[in-house]
């Protein structure tokens, strides 16, 4: 018995459609590592964030957003990073001007440390660099204020050096792409993330790769709600595969955070209010702030005239106490009770090194912390705390 066997005629494709399937079959026959990476760098590319004040400007604008950027959103950032490279537009800007007026210029950003070392890293180097920012890593990661993520981030940005990054975003991307169990800031689980951030790293393109990994980790795997759907990784991915998306990374492990009380004075004369210096080292080191008062030591309201004319030689109204409201820090909760006195006597007599008398409005100008601000501008509007 004899079966007729059809030929199917054979038709050469459209050079766009040969050119995805070469790129398809190609990609098929990569390794895994490399694999990932292109599908990374492709993704930035088409999807990727491009339109960023820093990209694309010189080492010392880059630096800058790195420090800027390290656990703050880049939303919040760029304000910030605008205002500030338009006062200082140079690292010799920068390294000339005082920590008070570098502080004026992050108040409110949070985490004033980043801000000091900055300020220090600029005059570092100025007299130890020439005025040009390092490009061995290790130089780098020798300023202060930079660790060996943000180290790499500017050796590949700037430089276009390999080296891999490891921030918050991409933590949490590698650990639900190789589904790895164990909270990422434990030393075990995050030089594992390393080796993995390490073997994953491209052989060129590491600049468009690393902004791939960033904006996939700020985008699209984000901590809750994450775009699984549309995320290039989705095919490989094992915390998908196996539906523990939810699940990983593994939470940081749960523990109450100590708790603090303090007292803020709010002492008024007229629209002047007074400020206090913190010290340079520990929280808002270096900022002005409201004269506090440990709470323990304030046992009863009307104490609090008593120690403004023990501590400032200064008669005040009965205090008027304001709500109390919580700020929360890294490691621990600070409970915060306002006391708002006006001043009887004239004390813009006594001038002391650390205290400063400025017009409420003026004060919102300076280097102050985030809780301060709140209260000034309520303040300002005429409105209570709370």
């Amino acid at each position: 018995m004899l079966i007729a066997c059809t030929t199917v005629p054979s038709y050469p494709l459209p050079s766009a459609m040969e050119e995805r399937v070469d790129t398809l079959i190609k990609n098929q026959s990569k390794p895994q590592p490399e694999l990932f990476a292109h599908r990374i760098i492709d993704w930035q590319q088409r999807h990727g964030r491009h339109g960023l004040p820093w990209q694309g400007e010189d080492v010392y604008h880059i630096w800058l957003s790195e420090i800027m950027l390290q656990q703050t959103q880049v939303i919040t950032v760029i304000p910030y990073y605008l205002r500030f490279v338009a006062s200082f537009p140079t690292i010799a800007a920068l390294a000339a001007d005082s920590e008070e007026a570098v502080l004026e210029h992050w108040s409110g950003l949070g985490y004033y440390s980043r801000a000091r070392n900055l300020h220090r890293t600029a005059q570092l180097i100025m007299q130890q660099h020439e005025g040009k920012f390092p490009k061995h890593f290790e130089d780098i990661l020798a300023l202060p204020g930079i660790g060996r993520s943000t180290a790499a981030a500017i050796s590949a940005f700037a430089f276009h050096e390999r080296r891999a990054i490891l921030d918050g975003n991409v933590k949490r991307l590698l650990a639900r792409y190789h589904a790895v169990e164990g909270y990422t800031g434990e030393k075990k689980i995050e030089a594992q993330l390393w080796q993995q951030a390490e073997a994953l790293l491209p052989q060129s393109d590491v600049a468009i790769y690393t902004q791939g990994l960033m904006d996939l980790g700020a985008l699209i795997c984000t901590r809750s709600k994450p775009q699984c759907p549309i995320c290039p990784l989705q095919k490989d991915c094992k915390a998908y595969q196996t539906e523990r998306v939810a699940q990983l990374p593994t939470p940081r492990p749960r523990k109450v955070l100590p708790e603090k009380h303090s007292t803020f004075l709010l002492l008024l004369n007229g629209p002047d209010i007074l400020l206090e210096k913190r010290p340079g080292s520990g929280i808002w080191g270096g900022l002005w702030c409201l004269p506090q008062i440990d709470s323990q030591i304030l046992i009863e309201i009307e104490d609090a005239g008593a120690y403004c004319l023990q501590q400032f030689c200064m008669e005040t109204t009965y205090p008027l106490t304001l709500s109390t409201f919580t700020h929360t820090f890294t490691h621990f909760k600070l409970h915060i009770t306002p006391l708002l006195l006006q001043v009887i006597n004239n004390p813009k007599q006594i001038q002391e090194p650390g205290r400063i008398w400025l017009d409420v409005t003026d004060a919102l100008q300076a280097a102050i912390p985030t809780p301060v601000r709140k209260l000034l501008r309520q303040i300002q509007a005429g409105h209570r705390v709370g």
